[in-house]
């Protein structure tokens, strides 16, 4: 279980957080290879109801920026308790971003040990703030971290939400993944985006496979990270 209360936060976000009862797992981001890690994305796992139904239920209440909070300091607690060598990747609202106060705590409380180690991965829902994005990636570049899109295809990020975020990172959604070794839609529609994303700087990571032949078809197209079962489940 993660706990908030030992944190420089204010007293009004730390009782917010203090009604949470979560943990946190880790799924791999593997290289090409299948087998070389690459980061490890950080996945909230409340304790008395599924991870949608505590976004909705937050959503509703308008307290998704608890949430946000939650994530950063708790997925950095858990990630640091795992001992990971690799990167950790942080899901995060488009719609949200910490507070500088709140910023501020965050990188006193974790100093230079995340410099250079996390990935920001923007969700698809449920709007897109450019206030709060280049808030964000201000915080990101200044410590060497990297922004990434989440879910690309799926929700909001589409090719001008991606074009406007400027990320290192897309995450190509399983929809535009599942049966690829045999949908020739799909194969189509992915090698074009690989090489526009490639053609821009960005790496692209595979999302969702869960079948040999699918990461087979991947490698051959060119993509750069593996994220699913085929590879490893949350753990």
């Amino acid at each position: 279980m993660i706990y908030y209360d030992h944190l420089p936060l204010d007293a009004d976000i730390l009782k917010a957080l203090r009604e949470l009862s979560i943990n946190y797992v880790f799924q791999p981001i593997f290289q090409a290879d299948g087998r070389t890690v690459f980061a490890h994305e950080a996945l909230m796992r409340p304790v008395d109801m599924t991870v949608t139904e505590l976004i909705e239920d937050y959503r509703k209440k308008d307290k998704l920026h608890v949430l946000e909070v939650a994530t950063f300091f708790g997925a950095m607690q858990a990630y640091f308790l795992r001992g990971y060598p690799e990167r950790v990747s942080i899901n995060s609202f488009p719609s949200d971003c910490m507070r500088p106060e709140e910023a501020d705590a965050f990188l006193e409380y974790f100093g230079e040990e995340i410099r250079g180690r996390m990935i920001i991965e923007n969700l698809e829902y449920p709007y897109f703030s450019p206030e709060h994005w280049k808030e964000k990636s201000r915080s990101v570049r200044y410590m060497d971290n990297l922004l990434a899109v989440d879910d690309f295809g799926t929700g909001i990020n589409d090719l001008s939400i991606t074009d406007t975020m400027a990320p290192d990172i897309v995450k190509l959604d399983k929809e535009l993944i599942s049966g690829i070794d045999h949908l020739k839609e799909k194969q189509d529609l992915v090698r074009d985006l690989v090489l526009r994303f490639h053609s821009k700087g960005v790496l692209v990571v595979a999302e969702g496979v869960e079948e040999k032949g699918e990461f087979e078809y991947l490698v051959g197209v060119g993509a750069d990270l593996y994220q699913g079962y085929y590879l490893a489940r949350p753990g």
